[in-house]
């Protein structure tokens, strides 16, 4: 066996040996033209960074360089490293593969910050302890899907498109539970509503929107005010239970599919954004969005339990 200067000089000579047959230009990726990062070579035998080869297969399922089908290999869906690649960068360009990973590790970084540049999904109303599934096939919508994982945020903002602008001033952070990734790279996406934030400038990355936000949060009260809100409170949820009693067969089909009225909570102001169970009626009840939309920005319970009690009274008053 080799003693340790012995196997130092034999990795220094692979490393002379290789450093004067390559440049670091051939360890280049043909798509982004940096060296390769997690290189990884389809079944036709070109190879790729893995994040590049994906990009290219949200679009189509085909080589980028040969145009050979991919489809049976995005099937698979798991993209194994070329290790003996990997080996002779690490051998021949230690540095620079340090360097290339930095930069990975930066653009990591700055993906995963939560209020600024956050990714938006414009699509759906979606609200806090909510559940909100998800069908993603756009190209846009795959690779930010992607990034949160990759991030491990597993988050992203979730707008609905408003007249005049790319999409509203307010909407719901969504947490990505779990994924199911379909044999053409489509997903199902199972995500529930977090907090509800403001947006303060709009922005695009890669395709897709973008945005700084700001958290909203209910505003507190105490003594006396608190004492009318939880009278308010336990009025407006029992109108609630009599609406999924006695509503007519449509509110009956919704219970069906959104499941039960959640149950009421201790502390009314625990959360920041109010209890869930008015979440969760507001996204049942027959209401446009734009209104939706209205009480969702609020940060008065008062005033969302007050429009929720008219608009329940209304609706139990109509004939079946």
């Amino acid at each position: 066996p080799l003693d340790n200067e012995e196997e130092t000089a034999a990795a220094k000579c692979t490393q002379t040996c290789l450093g004067e047959l390559l440049t670091v230009s051939d360890l280049e990726c043909s798509l982004c033209i940096r060296m390769f990062f997690e290189p990884v070579t389809t079944p036709c035998g070109h190879t790729f960074c893995k994040e590049c080869l994906e990009r290219c297969l949200d679009h189509r399922p085909n080589c980028p360089l040969c145009k050979q089908s991919l489809r049976e290999y995005l099937k698979a869906g798991s993209y194994s490293p070329t290790m003996l690649l990997q080996d002779i960068m690490l051998a021949t360009f230690p540095a620079q593969v340090a360097e290339r990973r930095q930069l990975h590790r930066a653009e990591m970084a700055e993906l995963s910050n939560l209020t600024k540049n956050i990714p938006i999904f414009v699509c759906t109303m979606s609200f806090p302890g909510i559940a909100c599934p998800l069908h993603v096939f756009e190209p846009r919508y795959r690779l930010m899907i992607r990034r949160c994982q990759e991030t491990g945020t597993r988050r992203f903002g979730m707008c609905i498109y408003e007249n005049g602008k790319s999409f509203a001033d307010y909407g719901c952070m969504l947490e990505i539970r779990q994924i199911e990734l379909l044999a053409d790279g489509r997903s199902l996406v199972d995500t529930i509503g977090r907090r509800r934030f403001r947006v303060l400038r709009r922005g695009h990355r890669d395709g897709y929107n973008t945005a700084d936000i700001e958290f909203l949060e209910d505003k507190k009260v105490a003594g006396e005010e608190l004492q009318e809100l939880q009278c308010l409170h336990e009025s407006t949820y029992r109108l609630a239970q009599r609406f999924c009693e006695h509503g007519d067969l449509a509110s009956r089909h919704i219970l069906m599919q959104h499941g039960p009225l959640p149950e009421k909570e201790e502390d009314i102001q625990a959360s920041a954004d109010g209890p869930t169970w008015c979440w969760w009626l507001i996204s049942i009840l027959p209401l446009d969005p734009s209104y939706q939309l209205n009480l969702f920005s609020t940060t008065s319970l008062r005033a969302r339990l007050t429009q929720l009690q008219r608009i329940l009274a209304a609706l139990l008053q109509q004939p079946p």
